[in-house]
């Protein structure tokens, strides 16, 4: 069937949309803001993107501005942006693959060194530069760098299982970051950030860990107190001490001030006199008055006066 338009339909002018500039997606004008947040709805939409896009406009319109940024397809974004422990990480994958659809490097290649297993075994990526035509290298991934950084002891680490796909993937991850940091906006690997940080797919797309051991893992060790073996030494039994045996009164020790003992008579002084304990006799007469210490000092000069006139004993020497 053929249609016709009449004369005045025809010189009618076009709808004011036509000459309208072209708007891109964004968040700083009003037209870009409405047209990402209606792409946003669309793609929230649909049960092709993942479970923490759905339902969810936000996250879409963040992807959505990350893709256009990057120049990727928004549902590859999507597909290969995780959460893990709260920090958006880009898929290892999917790095490579932007590296190599960019245009200014040739696809990434990967060499070798070492023997599997041995400490200095490991990979480095590295590409040409289409503009210099020069040969980039990456930094060197060994097992000894894996081990000294804990990559390979964490639980469910696909290290153990897997070494030289992880090998390429963090070679990969270096590589970037080096010469092409723009490519990645910034972010880790999502092989990076499990290495770091015990995580698990939770099924919807994000990655969860267990605070309780993340914070066991990070908390300082206590050394425990060391305990110095206490050497016990048994001291002997005391031996029984022998019997006394009763003492004349001139060997008594004088009584002291700290003694309960009643103090000595003016008889007992000379009776120490009488015996030659001179010594003594002076001291026990201390507690005595002033009297009676004058009358044992008269008798102590009395013996000594008498010592010294008797005669004295013929020796052997002398017969």
């Amino acid at each position: 069937m053929t249609q016709t338009a009449t004369l005045a339909a025809l010189r009618q002018p076009p709808p004011a949309e036509v000459n309208m500039p072209a708007v891109s997606a964004g968040f700083f004008n009003l037209q870009s803001f409405e047209l990402i947040q209606r792409v946003a709805k669309a793609f929230a939409m649909s049960d092709l993107v993942p479970k923490q896009y759905q339902d969810n406009i936000p996250n879409c319109m963040i992807a959505l501005d990350m893709a256009q940024r990057m120049g990727a397809n928004p549902l590859m974004v999507m597909q290969n942006l995780y959460i893990v422990h709260g920090t958006p990480g880009w898929s290892s994958k999917f790095l490579i693959a932007t590296i190599n659809v960019c245009g200014r490097f040739s696809a990434l290649r990967y060499e070798w060194k070492g023997e599997p297993g041995k400490a200095d075994y490991g990979c480095r990526a590295w590409a040409i530069e289409r503009a210099t035509n020069e040969r980039l290298d990456g930094i060197w991934v060994t097992w000894e760098m894996v081990l000294a950084e804990g990559w390979s002891g964490k639980n469910g680490s696909k290290w153990k299982t897997m070494p030289d796909q992880m090998f390429v993937y963090r070679a990969a991850a270096f590589w970037q970051r080096a010469y092409a940091p723009e490519l990645g906006m910034g972010l880790q690997t999502a092989e990076e950030a499990e290495d770091f940080i015990e995580a698990r797919p939770d099924g919807s797309g994000a990655y969860t860990t267990d605070l309780d051991a993340l914070r066991e893992q990070v908390r300082p060790v206590e050394p425990e107190p060391v305990v110095e073996p206490v050497a016990v030494v048994e001291e002997p039994a005391p031996e029984p001490a022998p019997p006394s045996k009763a003492t004349p009164a001139k060997s008594a020790a004088p009584p002291t001030a700290t003694q309960s003992s009643p103090p000595p008579t003016l008889a007992e002084v000379l009776s120490l006199v009488a015996d030659g304990d001179f010594l003594i006799a002076r001291d026990m007469a201390r507690g005595l008055g002033d009297t009676a210490r004058a009358d044992v000092e008269k008798a102590i000069a009395d013996a000594m006066a008498k010592r010294s006139a008797k005669p004295r004993q013929p020796d052997l020497a002398d017969q």
